[in-house]
This record gives C-alpha cells, structure tokens and sequence, in this order.
C-alpha cells in the first residue's frame, strides 16, 4: 500500500492523486511517517494549487493526517512552503476549505520550530483581518468565517504566543480590538469567548500596550464586569484576570471605571465560588478596589474581614448597591466566616 500511494502521488493523474491522498489518511502514524520521509509532502502541495475542490479537499486532509502527532512532519511540512499556499486558501470562497486550512495551520503553529516562521509569513495580520472583517460584517474576501474556523485561529493565536517574542506583533496588528469585540458581541459563557478572553489575558499578561488598549476600548470593562457575572467559571477567570493586571497598572486611574461597573457583587461572589486561581485574583482586586495605598505590603494579609469592609467602602466611590445585592453579599461573607 505504502508504495502505491507514494507512486501514484509523485506520478498519477488527477483522480489517482485524489485517491492516493485519501489512502493515505487511513494509514498509521508509522506508515505516514514513512511516506512523509519518501517525498510524499510536495506533490500534496502542489494539489492546493489546483482549482479543482476534490483534489485540494484530499491533500488538506492528507496533509492534516501526515502532521498529526509528529513534530518532524510538522517542520517538514512548513519548510516545503505549505503556509503561504494555507494562508491563501484561507482567502478562498469556500467554508469547508477554509476550515482544513485553518485546521492545518493551527496543528502546524503547535510546533516550536513552526512559530516564528508563521509569524514572518504574514499569517497573524491575515487572522486578524478575517476576524475582524467577520465581526463587523465586513468584506474579507472570501466567505464568511465558521465557528470551527473563529475557534481553530484564536486558538492558532494562543499556540503563537507561547513564543513571547511574537506576542508584540500579535498585539500590534489589531487582536487585541478584534478580541474585544468577540467578548462584547457573544453569550459571555461561550467557548467562542473562553478562548478569546484566555488570550486576552496571555496578552495582557506579557504586554503593557495590551492591558492599556484594553483599558482604553469603550465597553472593554464593562465587558469584562459582566463577563465575571455570567461566564463560565473559565471565563470569569480570565475576566478577573485581565481587571487586575489593568487596576494593577494604574489603580487610580481605573479603580473608579471598574467600580462604577457594578463589580462588586459578581466579585464577591466570584472570591466565594471561583476557581481556586479566580477566588485568589478576585481576593487581590478586592483589596486593590479599597481605600487601601499600601496594596503591596498588605496583600498576603487579605482575610474575611476585608471582604467585610469593602462594602462600608465602596460608597466611598459613590455606588449604591441595591438591597438584593447587599443581602447577597451579606449570605456571602456568612459564609466566608463558618
């Protein structure tokens, strides 16, 4: 079997290529290491350049096949020049094809050596564009981005950003507006949203321009306020997250923003319920949102009778927190104390 598809992929016709590359897919791991190493990798590419559906639609699925679980395939594939030739089927008009490109560059962006090259090939400014042009309802020159495809290049995005050399071209070309826009626009407890709202933080946490232009976005907080309230527990992870590192940046500029959100009450109660992680960053931002100027010296000492305190304070800022809020706060902090 192996010797026929590497025959009739370097030397078939059209629909022996077709059907070798579909062979091909339900071979082994160790037989499609095999092939990879006998050349099998051009003539794959050399099928994305044909107009013909079919025959681009098996190459992607043998390409995806051939990089499934092993890093040399990845690299191999990536040095024959398969980004550029990905990159422009991104661009194409059809779905199902914009789908298995975005795939493949995803499970290429998974490797260390593949990041860089990928972040020079123009792929991040593209990305972005074809979020951003989604979101608004705007002309991408292609079709309309699906799900899948919205989920494989955020996630193409948090592969990148590992390296952290590349998270400042990631930020720099718009992700971090494209980002904001997904967690305004979509149900806060979405896997759409958790895997934007992670990346948000990635950024936020290696870049000061990021935490500033998310700060600096109209709606941003209040985005993230209501994200606390209503996400997933993942979600409202990342939402405290990203509130802290920008309270932490400049508490006296953004303390009285984020309070005039209405944080309080999902803060509290987040600081109750959360994730371990969430419950010890909505704790730090509790004594940040204080009247409290020696943050630093006094974090460790955050207990219960902080939590208590908050709310004597928070009309420091001007808030009134309505009766059903309050006596939720109050069965919270009951609990904080048994």
């Amino acid at each position: 079997m192996e010797e026929e598809v590497v025959d009739a992929l370097l030397n078939g016709d059209r629909e022996t290529q077709i059907r070798a590359a579909t062979d091909l897919s339900g071979l082994s791991g160790r037989q499609r290491h095999r092939l990879a190493e006998r050349g099998v990798v051009p003539p794959l590419l050399s099928m994305l350049h044909s107009q013909d559906f079919e025959a681009v639609e098996a190459a992607l699925f043998a390409l995806l096949r051939l990089a499934s679980g092993s890093e040399r395939n990845k690299v191999r594939i990536a040095k024959a020049g398969a980004i550029p030739v990905l990159l422009s089927l991104l661009q194409c008009q059809s779905e199902a094809l914009m789908d298995l490109a975005m795939a493949a560059l995803l499970i290429l962006s998974s490797c260390r050596a593949n990041k860089l090259v990928i972040a020079a090939s123009g792929a991040i400014q593209i990305l972005v564009e074809m979020l951003s042009g989604d979101n608004t309802g705007g002309d991408n020159n292609g079709s309309s981005m699906s799900m899948q495809a919205k989920l494989d290049a955020i996630s193409t995005f948090q592969n990148l950003s590992t390296c952290h050399e590349i998270i400042p071209l990631v930020v720099s070309s718009g992700a971090v507006f494209s980002l904001l826009q997904l967690l305004c626009g979509c149900d806060k407890s979405s896997e759409l949203v958790q895997k934007a709202i992670s990346l948000l933080e990635t950024m936020a946490s290696w870049s000061e321009i990021a935490v500033e232009e998310v700060a600096g976005t109209g709606g941003a907080i209040q985005a993230l306020v209501e994200t606390v309230e209503e996400g997933s527990p993942q979600c409202q992870e990342h939402a405290v997250g990203i509130l802290l590192l920008i309270c932490k940046s400049c508490r006296e500029k953004y303390r009285g923003l984020i309070l005039r959100e209405g944080i309080m009450p999902g803060l509290l109660q987040l600081s109750v319920h959360g994730t371990w992680r969430a419950k010890d960053m909505a704790q730090d931002l509790l004594l940040l949102l204080r009247e409290c100027p020696n943050y630093g010296s006094r974090k460790k000492q955050l207990k219960n009778e902080h939590l208590e305190q908050i709310m004597k304070e928070i009309d420091a800022e001007g808030e009134e927190v309505a009766g059903t809020a309050l006596r939720m706060v109050e069965e919270m902090i009951a609990k904080l104390n048994v």
